[in-house]
């Protein structure tokens, strides 16, 4: 009979054997419990030393260290030759294991990022709120906080400087007016090469650095040069880049003693839940970026500060590291990571909790913000909370709807036919979640539309897969929603409620419909509404998953019709299957660029031979 495993502190023979096996030297820890799940990965400058203060009397452990050292069952490590590669190493392996006692931060998506993508030969620039971390040369900058005066800063950027403009080229074979008015230096027609415009995108990286004033320094000299070389056109443009880059932080100026000296400042605010983190970038006296985390709270607000800190500077250039990090408590590793960053830096960078004077104030100030972060987002969920609360009295939950879906139709008379649906994860949008469908009933054609079948068709496809699958549980399962809302009146819902009969399902499915006229609630089986007031909470909460519904229905249709129409006169070729019409259309981008071609241009393309070219040539040149 196999024994079971004990955790060590019960077994106090084997922590001492396993103790002695830890090597005093840096690396990376992992605790693991009975059921052999990592719960907690930790570095170290002496592993030993550090392994063993966990199982020592005498050692101040908080509460959360205390609970997780009586569950550990094993402990593994792996050495490293540097603190700076232990620092790394732990923090791709939190990022892949995710141990429950480990300070974890949130993928919060009401932060935006900056992406360069200096992956490509000419770099984009653009706002994201999902870092993706693909390629190894993009570079994400952020996340801040305000996402309008982000939108702002790569606006006038833009302005100052020439970038492209357009995603995607508006002419095949010239650039737009654009480059005619010098806002951008043609790079769909390659007008530029690659290297120039790297180093103008690389000034644009400057701004995102907290770089700005030293940016100006260089441009000023090169200002200066063209001046000496009668180069009075150049002088001036770059004149005009150096008052642009002025007025974005003309309205920044922070109160220290030393301008010259880069600062950091970090503090944070929590609940029980999360904690909210602000963290300010001060450069040459400016307040250049102001960015936003979110982390578990469980853990000591110190450990979340490393954390954060850790991230942070996990993949940020040499530059942006500052000399001095002003921290709002004292952080247990602050030594490994002040050394750390000091070689990265190429100079000493000091960690430092303020006690008194102008660096305890600021700190003050950073705090102070994370606290209104911290209730306005109390707020939001008070505000969603109670929507939640009063939508499950009025249609009679068990208990809060955590997840909603929402679905919608959308036509012109019946062509291009399309559904949506949305999902509401705890009274707010879950993106990843939203789906579209085409409508493939026969009968709904242009000139005949139905939306009772199309529901149901709808309805029928989201949920055929728990008919096809009897094992697949509903209780429980996170796919499973706790509440379907259709965008309609009492025609729409029966509908539904007949397919779902149909299959089996009614009883276990919450579905309601939602009346555009006077926001009625219709029950199934109920020929008249709930009496309800259009602005209560629950109902406001139905109409923010109505009109996302109904956005997001449309957008897809638009979509699809717009799809049609590029491909209607290509439909009446001869040969041109649906696959090859979205080759030709991928490589010119128009119709009108097809009509255009060579035949020796149109069987460049993949797929399309010499003789369904000069097919392609005589259907436009009859």
């Amino acid at each position: 009979m196999t024994k079971s495993v004990q955790t060590l502190v019960k077994d106090t023979e084997r922590l001492e054997s396993r103790l002695a096996e830890i090597p005093p030297e840096p690396g990376v820890y992992f605790m693991r419990d009975v059921s052999d799940r990592i719960i907690y990965i930790g570095k170290s400058r002496k592993l030993r030393s550090r392994v063993r203060s966990y199982f020592r009397d005498g050692y101040n452990k908080s509460e959360r260290i205390a609970t997780m050292v009586k569950q550990v069952a094993e402990i593994e490590f792996i050495v490293t030759d540097t603190e700076a590669e232990a620092l790394a190493l732990e923090a791709n392996l939190i990022k892949q294991h995710q141990p429950y006692f480990n300070v974890l931060l949130k993928d919060d998506k009401k932060y935006p990022y900056v992406c360069i993508t200096w992956s490509e030969d000419y770099p984009r620039i653009f706002i994201t709120r999902k870092r993706q971390l693909g390629k190894e040369k993009d570079k994400f900058y952020g996340p801040y906080t305000d996402a309008g005066l982000l939108r702002e800063i790569l606006r006038i950027s833009k302005r100052i400087f020439a970038l492209r403009q357009r995603p995607q080229p508006l002419f095949k074979d010239r650039p737009c007016l654009n480059y005619d008015l010098g806002r951008c230096p043609g790079v769909c027609q390659q007008l530029i090469t690659p290297e120039e415009y790297r180093k103008t995108v690389q000034k644009v990286a400057m701004v995102f650095q907290g770089r700005t004033q030293e940016l100006i320094d260089i441009l000023t000299q090169q200002m200066e040069k063209s001046a000496e070389a009668l180069n009075f056109e150049s002088a001036a443009r770059i004149r005009d880049q150096i008052a642009g880059l002025k007025s974005l932080t003309a309205q920044q100026k922070v109160s220290l003693p030393d301008d010259t000296v880069s600062r950091d400042a970090i503090a944070l605010a929590a609940d029980e839940q999360l904690a909210y983190i602000q963290l300010f970038q001060i450069r040459a006296g400016q307040l250049v970026g102001r960015l936003a985390f979110v982390a578990d709270a469980h853990a000591e607000p110190g450990a979340i500060l490393q954390r954060v800190l850790e991230e942070h500077y996990q993949t940020a250039d040499s530059v942006e590291i500052p000399i001095e990090i002003l921290v709002q408590h004292e952080l247990p590793e602050a030594e490994i990571l002040a050394d750390v960053l000091t070689q990265r830096k190429g100079r000493k960078v000091t960690i430092l909790a303020p006690q008194r004077q102008t660096k305890a104030e600021l700190i003050e100030m950073v705090e102070r913000n994370a606290q209104y972060e911290l209730q306005r987002m109390q707020k939001l969920g008070d505000r969603n909370q109670q929507a939640m609360q009063d939508l499950a009295a009025i249609v009679d939950l068990p208990d809060l709807p955590h997840r909603i879906e929402g679905y919608d139709i959308s036509h012109i008379q019946g062509s291009n036919a399309v559904a949506s649906q949305v999902v509401f994860i705890d009274g707010l949008p879950a993106k990843q979640y939203y789906r579209h469908y085409k409508i493939k009933n026969p009968t709904v054609t242009a000139g005949h539309s139905d939306d009772f079948a199309s529901l149901a068709e709808v309805i029928q496809r989201r949920f055929r897969k728990y008919i096809e699958d009897p094992q697949l549980q509903r209780s429980g399962n996170p796919d499973w929603p706790d509440l379907v809302m259709i965008d309609g009146g009492k025609g729409q819902l029966s509908s539904v409620v007949a397919i779902l009969q149909e299959m089996n399902l009614l009883e276990d499915l919450r579905v309601v419909s939602l009346a555009k006229r006077r926001e009625e609630i219709f029950l199934p089986g109920e020929s008249l509404p709930l009496e309800t007031d259009a602005e209560q909470p629950g109902v406001q909460l139905l109409r923010r998953l109505r009109d996302e519904a109904h956005r997001f229905a449309v957008s897809f249709h638009r979509q699809q019709r717009s799809d049609k129409l590029k491909r209607s006169r290509l439909d009446e070729i001869p040969g041109l299957g649906h696959h090859r019409q979205k080759l030709l259309l991928g490589h010119f981008r128009s119709v009108d660029y097809i009509r255009q071609a060579t035949p020796a241009q149109l069987a460049e393309v993949p797929s399309i031979g010499p003789r369904l070219a000069q097919e392609i040539y005589n259907y436009f040149h009859p």
